[in-house]
């Protein structure tokens, strides 16, 4: 079979990047699924459960409900519960049983909404693709739904793509905050930690956007198309010796596009092409790309980006790899001297490459948090 895992995990699902995009933004998540999945989707890839309540919710589906049809029974337990708790929205997401069965969401949508007066929307998942894919079809509802024409400010910028999921560190969405203020914007909103739906709502009010993830680079897109909203996709990384060169060119290509209206992507401008690098770098893309462009430029080194996610063509350099499964990724790794991936990726690294452990809470949960030296 192509494209399966023998020994590595799995990313995150698609659902999971759902409820972790909508998380702290006040609505009402609801997953049409078999009871108890609840923690799959939230305890095992949220790291805020552990400080902040968030109104998820697994309809409990049952092999009736699925064999027959029930819709009924789901539309009202979703009114009910809307009603008692009163949500800023409520949106709905699905796992592979209805997705199979064809239920019809954007109906149901329709009337709950209806019913309640609460906004209720669809985000569209079913379990089988990645969380990049989850988060970005949810920030994308939220762009055509919530964020309202207004005068757009030069100096202002909203910050797309932020979840634990690909930021897990203590601070991340702090620290991303305080490189835009640094380089003299003003924060609009932070999609999705850190602001509330009304930020959001607000986000014409920008003149740039800062893709910080594949999962913000969709709704980017929707802004530019809705209120011409450039965007720059990069992340500030640091090196470990705290050297920040990536992060001035970010800033300039900031500044740039506010100016002009045109958007950028340093996080692959930025770097040469590797098409046969010994350096190579699993993650998600625009981190990998925003890490090899200042390690490049700090240090002098090339490195060859491999993403296991999907994810746009944009994102990476045609020298690039996109690799699925333990296959694809062990060709594409078989001539590394250095890999620099989450530790779980070392029974596909060459017996002779170096790992440099870079943790990545979207595909080894917890475990990531102990990864903290270099292996082989």
């Amino acid at each position: 079979m192509n494209r399966t895992n023998r020994i590595l995990p799995v990313y995150a699902g698609d659902v999971s990047g759902a409820a972790s995009a909508l998380f702290e933004l006040g609505g009402m998540v609801v997953i049409h699924d078999p009871s108890g999945c609840n923690s799959t989707y939230n305890t095992h890839d949220e790291t805020r459960w552990y400080d902040q309540d968030s109104l998820i919710f697994i309809t409990g589906l049952m092999e009736r409900d699925a064999i027959l049809g029930n819709d009924n029974k789901l539309v009202d337990d979703v009114v009910d519960a809307a009603l008692e708790l009163h949500p800023r929205f409520v949106a709905l997401c699905n796992s592979p049983v209805p997705f199979i069965s064809g239920t019809d969401f954007p109906a149901l949508c329709k009337l709950i909404e209806r019913r309640c007066g609460i906004p209720c929307f669809y985000v569209s998942t079913n379990g089988m693709h990645d969380y990049s894919v989850g988060a970005s079809n949810a920030f994308v509802a939220l762009a055509q739904r919530f964020v309202e024409p207004a005068q757009s400010r030069e100096a202002a910028l909203n910050i797309l793509g932020v979840t634990p999921l690909d930021f897990h560190q203590p601070g991340a969405a702090d620290e991303l905050r305080a490189f835009a203020e640094r380089a003299g914007f003003e924060v609009v909103s932070s999609w999705a930690m850190g602001s509330c739906l009304d930020e959001l709502a607000s986000a014409a009010k920008a003149g740039v956007n800062l893709v910080v993830s594949a999962a913000g680079l969709r709704a980017a897109k929707v802004l530019r198309e809705r209120f011409g909203t450039p965007y720059v996709v990069g992340t500030p990384y640091a090196s470990g010796m705290a050297l920040k060169t990536f992060a001035v060119k970010l800033a300039e290509a900031l500044h740039r596009s506010a100016r002009l209206g045109d958007c950028a992507w340093p996080c692959c401008d930025a770097r040469t092409p590797a098409p046969n690098g010994a350096r190579c770098i699993v993650a998600e893309p625009v981190a990998a790309g925003s890490r090899a462009a200042e390690e490049e430029l700090a240090y002098g080194l090339t490195s060859r980006v491999i993403c296991p996610l999907e994810t746009d063509a944009s994102l990476t350099l045609p020298s690039d790899t996109l690799a699925y499964g333990e296959e694809e990724l062990e060709v594409a790794l078989s001539a590394a001297e250095v890999v620099v991936a989450d530790a779980l990726y070392a029974p596909v690294c060459p017996a002779v490459a170096r790992l440099e452990p870079w943790p990545h809470l979207a595909f080894s949960g917890r475990n990531c948090y102990g990864q903290q030296t270099a292996k082989r």
